[in-house]
């Protein structure tokens, strides 16, 4: 005798039936939850289950997997999120049975997931109020208390809820990345200039007949330098990497000569899709584009792929380099010495932002981290939106950094 298949909650003949505005509300609950899932996503999942057995519930989440998740990482979340919304109507009954032994249990603390989870299933229902205490003496104690924007400029990016993650994408796309204008080696003509510029002014006598009866000056055409960004992407880095891309997306959108790589066991050039304005079709061009999201990292390689491929193309008049890295190479600082000392000397500025440096007694024990850190100017952390500005405001001081006088 065949088994019964586990069924879902909501079944209907058809996705066209009742089963499709329970797929919408699915789809609005991860878009809450913070997975980048839109009408195509939605529709996609409707044509898939109607090509699946709607009877078995494991291939009715593959199907949903596989056309409204886009990356690696997001796995996890959606498979929590399907168990969670389609959930098993037997559960209900066993919940009763088992209550009053969890009651006797410690209660786990909740995972960054679970509690993401729950935030995206109440959507905008306000949270039910507290009942009234008893009317007692309070003393309110306003010693070393700050506001919501105030804490979410220090909390940690791995921290953060759904919520906290939204706020925060909304505050880094309000920052401002204002590079020191450098002067460069072209001149323009100027009323207003200092420098007197002979050949204009003889130009400009002949119209006199070779009298000269004022002086032509010139000033120095000044221009801000380019902006190279190399972001590692690899497992241990995958938390900040989805957050500082908001970062990265918003200067190459303010700013021109801006030009991002992601690595992780590969480099690749993402300043082309990150260019586009709308920040979720952005990003998912880049999730086709990048191979080796939360992968392995060979940062020594890929830094050498950059000086012989990209090097001399971007890293002209004066460019600023941002890594971000934590600096744990998997082939054990193989050649990534060399690779960090030529990236230095091919550029003006080398700015390390290793999130790393939010713990109070970090040391760079890593073989990683003591290849690279004797040839970068600056060694920065990049953990939440206090450190980000501060990035911004060493980044646009004048006397920061070492470089030739003219771009």
């Amino acid at each position: 005798m065949i088994p019964p298949k586990t069924s879902l909650t909501l079944r209907a003949p058809t996705p066209a039936g009742a089963l499709l505005p329970n797929l919408a509300a699915f789809g609005r609950m991860l878009r809450r939850a913070g997975l980048p899932v839109g009408p195509s996503e939605i529709l996609a999942g409707a044509a898939a289950l109607e090509a699946v057995d709607l009877g078995d519930k494991h291939q009715a989440h593959a199907a949903l997997r596989a056309t409204m998740v886009h990356r690696h990482e997001h796995f996890l979340l959606f498979d929590h999120a399907f168990a969670l919304f389609w959930r098993d109507p037997e559960a209900g009954r066993h919940a009763a049975a088992m209550a009053l032994l969890d009651g006797f249990k410690e209660p786990p603390k909740p995972p960054p997931t679970s509690r993401r989870l729950a935030e995206a299933m109440r959507g905008d229902r306000p949270t039910p109020p507290k009942p009234p205490e008893p009317k007692e003496e309070q003393q309110l104690d306003l010693t070393f208390t700050v506001s919501d924007r105030e804490r979410l400029q220090t909390m940690d990016f791995e921290a953060m809820s759904a919520e906290e993650i939204t706020a925060a994408k909304e505050e880094i796309r309000k920052l401002v990345l204002p590079l020191d204008a450098r002067p460069t080696r072209r001149f323009r003509a100027s009323h207003m200039g200092t420098l007197a510029d002979l050949r204009l002014t003889v130009r400009d006598s002949l119209r006199t007949g070779g009298e000269i009866l004022d002086i032509s000056r010139r000033q120095r055409i000044t221009r801000t330098p380019p902006l190279v960004v190399l972001c590692d992407i690899s497992g241990s880095m995958s938390r900040y990497a989805q957050i500082l891309l908001h970062f990265i997306h918003a200067v190459t959108n303010d700013r021109d000569r801006v030009h991002s790589f992601l690595f992780g066991t590969r480099l690749t050039n993402v300043t082309r899709q990150l260019k586009h304005r709308d920040p979720e079709a952005a990003f998912e061009m880049v999730s086709h584009a990048v191979p080796d999201w939360s992968g392995g990292t060979r940062i020594g390689e890929s830094l050498e792929r950059f000086n012989q491929l990209w090097s001399r193309r971007v890293l002209g008049q004066g460019a600023v380099v941002l890594l971000i890295t934590d600096g744990l190479d998997r082939e054990g600082a193989k050649g990534l010495s060399d690779a960090t000392d030529r990236l230095r000397r091919s550029c003006r500025r080398l700015v390390w932002l290793n999130p790393l440096l939010r713990y109070a007694g970090f040391q760079p024990k890593s073989q990683g981290i003591r290849a690279m850190l004797p040839h970068v100017d600056e060694f920065r952390p990049v953990h939440n939106l206090a450190s980000l500005r501060e990035l911004v405001a060493a980044l646009s001081d004048r006397h920061a950094g070492r470089g030739r006088e003219f771009a």
